[in-house]
């Protein structure tokens, strides 16, 4: 799909392209369907990714926060590490995965070789990034911190299901919600993307 018919479809897909492409598209379907006068549009947000550097996720996760559109994220394939961070952040109630998807939540992990000094402030930061994701899982999926920490302490994979159980998706479906055909459908019946 050309980015052009993303846009024009309030659609936004996060994968292992650049966090910055990702931010970047937020932020235009956001910006090109916040009329004062009418609700925003919901962006489509479909995640089918390992996941990638903290930092980058971070970013793609206060910009979905920070912009006014509601948020529909859908799991396809598998939201691992990050990727699952985001997929718990989209909208309540609006928090979807494919039934042979795969979610997983694991700890951050990090290398750095250098001066000890140097290596004791890595170990606090990685540390206090941890204690950050937790609190935002938690926030997220209704879970205690103990509960979070206990599961990301290894890799914890999900069935969609189990997912759902744990409050990262609200809903596991193996058609297109009605809504999103209806997005994508013009008044004729046409598919608005074959034009």
């Amino acid at each position: 799909m050309t980015s052009s018919r993303a846009f024009s479809r309030s659609e936004s897909c996060a994968s292992t392209d650049p966090s910055r492409t990702t931010q970047l598209t937020l932020w235009w379907l956001s910006s090109s369907s916040s009329n004062p006068k009418t609700p925003s549009k919901p962006i489509h947000m479909y995640l089918n990714s390992p996941g990638g550097a903290v930092t980058a996720g971070l970013a793609i996760y206060d910009t979905m926060q920070y912009i006014r559109s509601p948020i529909n994220t859908i799991c396809l394939g598998q939201a691992a590490s990050m990727a699952s961070l985001l997929l718990s952040a989209g909208t309540k109630g609006e928090r979807r995965s494919l039934p042979n998807a795969t979610v997983m939540i694991h700890q951050p992990s990090g290398g750095y070789s250098g001066q000890a000094k140097d290596m004791t402030i890595h170990t606090k930061q990685i540390i206090r990034v941890w204690d950050s994701l937790n609190a935002l899982y938690a926030k997220h999926t209704g879970q205690s911190i103990e509960i979070i920490q206990k599961n990301m302490d290894r890799d914890y994979f999900m069935t969609p299901e189990e997912a759902k159980e744990f409050g990262i998706i609200d809903e596991v479906i193996d058609q297109r919600p009605m809504a999103l055909v209806t997005d994508a459908v013009g008044n004729e019946g046409k598919d608005k993307s074959s034009n």
